[in-house]
């Protein structure tokens, strides 16, 4: 679904509406420097941790596919995450010391994949709504409304934030590899 050729473009997408083709546009963009930025790291990369309190690049690649699938279920299902989903993907959501335990040990595949197959979802579940549809109102954070629109800005807003903590960290392990 991401046209390298049109990486630089927010333009109409076939399949989707106008505003979700642009959404996706920029959501593709965010990924593929996302991927860019990750690109042939090792397990013990993925795993490395600049101190006891941080979180791994791991643990932010799965948390990047497990905050777009919980916004998948709120705006699309219009429901919590259940217990079962809570247990797949609560270590990604909330990190600390619950990732720092639980995502560790897999390969680049591992959440590059994960993250493929999230957007796959994503992708689909665009094609069934229209430009109107971004425009739902919801209570949200401390119950204010918000629009479907913001929350999925918010969903690779999100990944953009953390994506500068993987660079951050990338650097500290180059450091740590010329001692």
């Amino acid at each position: 679904m991401i046209n390298m050729d049109k990486i630089y473009l927010i333009t109409d997408i076939p399949g989707f509406s106008p505003q979700i083709s642009r959404l996706i546009s920029m959501m593709n963009y965010a990924r593929h420097t996302t991927f860019q930025s990750v690109k042939d790291l090792t397990m013990d990369q993925l795993d490395y941790l600049i101190d006891p309190q941080s979180n791994s690049i791991g643990a932010l690649l799965l948390h990047f596919a497990g905050v777009e699938f919980a916004y998948q279920v709120e705006t699309f299902e219009r429901r919590d995450l259940s217990e079962e989903e809570l247990s797949e993907w609560g270590p990604a959501l909330n990190l600390g010391e619950e990732g720092r335990e639980k995502i560790k040990g897999n390969d680049l595949n591992f959440y590059l994949n994960r993250m493929k197959d999230v957007r796959l979802r994503t992708y689909e579940l665009f094609k069934t709504v229209n430009d109107d549809w971004l425009d739902k109102e919801e209570p949200f954070w401390h119950n204010k409304p918000a629009n479907y629109y913001f929350m999925w800005f918010h969903v690779f807003e999100d990944e953009i934030n953390h994506r500068g903590q993987i660079r951050l960290i990338k650097k500290r392990l180059k450091v740590q590899q010329k001692d």
